[in-house]
């Protein structure tokens, strides 16, 4: 049932995406984050020790309250009906995965490159990173763009579509509440360099795997299109440790 339901859901993301008019399931665990932040600040100390405490209390409760609901639901949906159960999973399956999106956003960028028109390709760009682009050059555009589809292949395709073949779209659904969490909290400055710190560390260890396999099928990808993937590797493997985070 889950292959079917994968399939169904990434067959779903790749025709019709995330509509705009649909609530996505993201939004509701960022404003479950914001609301437990805002009652733990003010309930716990305001001490290191009160923030990691908080930290730890949003780190275990999003996910597991993620995992519990829509576990449940899924269960509560194949007991009505087998095909009830596919359908929800096939549904949360496609929700988890962001692929036509990225492929959408990022061919915008290179589009407006091809074209010569800088300031639509800052335009497109800054819809898909977190950065200020008013001043990217042609070249910082580009290195804008990859980065950006680099870190969602592997945060918004790769790593989903390894959790709901493990454990369907439950578990899929907890990988992007942690994703989640920590790109809302995992920031080393003052407000987060405690509280956020579970959430870093937790998407850390969820993104071990996916992010090496992402990795690999990079440098697959650099051998079927002609590049050269032996420098692909090279280039992995030296950089692997060179970002901060």
């Amino acid at each position: 049932m889950i292959f079917w339901a994968v399939l169904g859901g990434f067959l779903l993301d790749a025709v019709f995406g995330d509509p705009v008019w649909l609530l996505h399931p993201v939004v509701l665990m960022g404003r479950c984050i914001t609301a437990l932040e805002k009652r733990l600040r003010a309930a716990l100390p305001k001490t290191p020790q009160g923030e990691l405490a908080g930290g730890y209390i949003v780190a275990a409760v999003l996910p597991l309250g993620t995992l519990a609901v829509t576990g449940l639901s899924c269960w509560g949906a194949a007991k009505i009906h087998p095909l009830l159960g596919l359908a929800l999973q096939m549904f949360w399956c496609a929700q988890a995965l962001a692929a036509r999106d990225l492929v959408r956003e990022s061919m915008n960028v290179y589009r407006e490159l091809q074209r010569g028109d800088l300031p639509a390709a800052r335009k497109a760009v800054a819809r898909i990173v977190g950065r200020d682009t008013q001043n990217l050059t042609a070249e910082g555009v580009t290195k804008a763009a990859v980065e950006t589809v680099a870190e969602n292949a592997s945060d918004g395709v790769i790593a989903p579509l390894l959790y709901m073949l493990i454990g369907g779209a439950p578990l899929a659904l907890t990988y992007k509440a942690i994703n989640t969490m920590d790109s809302m909290l995992g920031y080393k400055n003052e407000r987060y360099l405690y509280f956020g710190r579970c959430a870093a560390k937790l998407d850390d260890a969820a993104n071990w795997l996916p992010s090496r396999l992402a990795a690999l099928l990079w440098v697959c990808a650099a051998a079927l299109t002609g590049s050269s993937a032996a420098g692909a590797w090279h280039i992995w493997r030296r950089d692997r440790c060179n970002h901060a985070s």
